[in-house]
């Protein structure tokens, strides 16, 4: 696997800084154009993306895909965090964004692209297996056969032991549809971001035949007691 291109950094090794309040004002713009597939109105905080990368070995990672990047608060952690083997491709469908994200950081791989043409992005770029894929998208806005074609494809890229990692501001809303496709999947709530919202961590593909859980479970994961047997978290300030 190539490496990644560091022209992304400066001489200090720090991603180049675009002025914090064009990212802001070009994402709230964003949010009054296209508030329903942009889900909130101000880019991830600190807490949200620290909870977001929590538990990633990025030493031992080869590729991380972020999909939905908005103004790069996730990606500019990744480049501070990935080493020199870790190659990163960053998939923003929004020219605005997707320009922005390369003025912001320059040289990395970033993709202005639609995240359900996954597949075919990673081929064109030779690579089989993503150790993580992290997303910002507002999949409960999508349509639903985009979105399951986004979950599919996803699931399958992942090495074993990988993460597919979703950003949310309607905690456990949609816990339902991820189990359709992870064995595995974990709600972290984050109260420290505006709106609060929290992560999802689903892990354990197990072929996305689309089934939900059975009738019985429905409703009695509302309750904070499954919360906790389900790997519920408060992230940590």
């Amino acid at each position: 696997m190539t490496e990644r291109n560091d022209a992304a950094s400066n001489d200090s090794g720090q991603p180049h800084l675009s002025s914090p309040g064009e990212g802001r004002w070009l994402f709230f713009t964003k949010f009054l154009q296209r508030g329903k597939v942009i889900a909130s109105f101000a880019p991830s905080s600190r807490f949200m993306v620290r909870t977001l990368l929590r538990d990633i070995d990025f030493q031992s990672c080869r590729c991380i895909v972020e999909l939905g990047a908005g103004t790069g608060p996730i990606t500019k952690e990744l480049i501070r965090r990935a080493p020199a083997g870790c190659r990163l491709v960053i998939v923003e469908i929004d020219p605005d964004l997707a320009a922005y994200l390369r003025r912001r950081f320059p040289g990395v791989d970033v993709v202005e692209a639609d995240a359900a043409d996954l597949d075919q992005l990673l081929d064109e770029r030779g690579i089989g297996q993503v150790d993580h894929i992290l997303s910002g998208l507002p999949l409960p806005s999508i349509p639903e056969h985009v979105r399951e074609r986004i979950l599919d494809v996803s699931a399958r890229r992942l090495v074993e032991g990988g993460s597919f990692r979703q950003l949310t501001v309607m905690p456990l809303v949609y816990y339902r549809m991820y189990r359709r496709y992870f064995h595995d999947v974990r709600f972290k709530f984050v109260p420290l971001n505006l709106p609060p919202g929290g992560v999802y961590v689903c892990q354990g593909f197990h072929g996305g035949n689309g089934r939900a859980m059975p009738r019985r479970g429905r409703w009695r994961w509302f309750r904070w007691r499954r919360f906790k047997r389900r790997g519920v978290d408060r992230a940590e300030a």
